[in-house]
């Protein structure tokens, strides 16, 4: 049976709060993150991590009261040519709000 790739709207869904509670999530390609600290200058939910220089978020799966931080984030992660390695993905239509490179709302993970 051949490995399929993994679709990056179902990570992390196994453990999620009900959309409902929390329709907006995180997707974060870590491996590719370059430590410019800028997603921790606009959000709140972001926090550089001392020991290995890469941010990381407080929460994952969170509101509409924590969207407009969250997307600031991943606007401003200039990791992958300003392309971004920080994907806010709406659960209810799994599509990429920020940073939506191409426009098309589909999701721009590298993997």
């Amino acid at each position: 049976m051949p490995d399929n790739p993994i679709d990056p709207s179902e990570i992390g869904e196994g453990d999620a709060p009900p959309v409902a509670e929390a329709p907006y999530k995180i997707i974060f390609e870590a491996n590719k993150c370059i430590a410019a600290g800028k997603c921790a200058e606009v959000s709140a939910n972001w926090e550089m991590d001392i020991t290995t220089g890469i941010a990381k978020p407080t929460v994952y799966f969170f509101d509409e009261s924590d969207l407009a931080h969250n997307v600031d984030a991943a606007e401003a992660c200039p990791a992958k040519k300003d392309r971004g390695v920080i994907h806010v993905v709406d659960r209810r239509t799994n599509e990429e709000i920020a940073p939506d490179p191409d426009g098309s709302g589909a999701l721009s993970v590298d993997w």
